[in-house]
């Protein structure tokens, strides 16, 4: 590639790195600033390997220094953004958004109870959501006399299974989430199917009796597994709102301006969900812990999650 080429390709976001650098206290950048920082350096790099001009190769030299000394520089604030983030950012964008976790709560556990209450008097109706062939597998991995389900795991098959839970937990967030830029009507339907989904599977696997083995299993990671997928939700409808209902605004600033609390919270949710991954993975799944057990700390968790979003960073003002 020659050189003119090379700089029409990246000149724009050179100049917009200077110009950031510039800046004493961007948070935009500060995020972006580690994958521009790398990109960068390749692009010095392959000036260098080219044989461009001593002009390009000392103004790439000089930006990539002053990235390099602003971000090191800047790690200390980047850590303690974070955590003013998991103290109070976080639940507090979630309570500023009540009305939206609200509806993304109740499409999302009243069918799920719903649906546990029905399967569990009437079990034909698990097969309006699963195949027989589905309903066969999910009875197999919970049947109590499952020897791969009673035994210890070794620890490379907990480090595989976390890697699957984070794919799998992220995956259905996402839905949730993205769903809601069609006005609605993406997160409401992934809200609804998988409330309905997993409040079909509990109940049917209460109904056949496999209770020992299911709910001990879900108790400890479910709090902060179904919480943060009502909460994706919640962002998805807070950016589907936007767009249906802009006010004043135009939909592009409306969407926007619902877009900072919205990230803010899926940000959280997504956080909450490598949580759930790694107590779904090395806790619940363990056969060495008695039920009563994994029931208390359960149900800790469940209380402690709740009790952290409605009153975390209460007392501390808003950034």
């Amino acid at each position: 590639m020659k050189q003119q080429d090379f700089e029409l390709r990246h000149e724009r976001s050179w100049q917009a790195l200077e110009q950031d650098l510039l800046q004493k206290d961007n948070s935009d950048e500060l995020i972006q600033l580690p994958e521009r920082y790398h990109s960068l350096c390749q692009q010095l790099a392959l000036a260098k390997q080219r044989r461009y001009s001593a002009a390009l190769i000392q103004r790439l030299n000089s930006l990539v220094i002053q990235s390099h000394n602003k971000l090191y520089r800047d790690l200390p604030r980047a850590r303690a953004n974070f955590l003013y983030y998991l103290v109070a950012g976080f639940p507090q964008a979630v309570r500023r958004n009540r009305a939206y976790v609200g509806a993304a709560c109740a499409l999302f556990f009243a069918p799920g109870l719903l649906f546990f209450i029905l399967c569990w008097f009437d079990d034909s109706l698990i097969y309006s959501l699963m195949s027989y062939e589905q309903v066969k597998d999910f009875e197999a991995m919970y049947e109590p006399g499952n020897q791969a389900f009673g035994r210890e795991r070794q620890s490379d098959t907990d480090f595989a299974m976390f890697g699957f839970y984070i794919k799998n937990n992220i995956g259905i967030s996402f839905q949730c989430f993205a769903g809601g830029i069609l006005f609605c009507i993406g997160s409401i339907f992934f809200l609804l199917y998988n409330g309905l989904f997993i409040g079909a599977a509990a109940g049917h696997i209460a109904h056949i009796g496999y209770n020992e083995t299911f709910f001990p299993f879900v108790v400890g990671h479910g709090s902060f597994e179904l919480i943060a997928i009502a909460l994706a939700g919640a962002a998805g409808l807070k950016l589907g709102w936007a767009l249906l209902s802009p006010g004043q605004l135009g939909r592009i600033s409306a969407l926007r301006l619902a877009s900072k609390d919205a990230i803010t919270i899926i940000y959280g949710s997504t956080v909450m969900l490598l949580i759930a991954a790694f107590i779904e993975a090395f806790w619940s799944s363990s056969s060495s812990l008695a039920n009563e057990v994994k029931y208390s700390v359960g149900g800790l968790l469940w209380f402690l999650v709740i009790y952290y979003l409605a009153t975390a960073g209460r007392h501390l003002a808003p950034r």
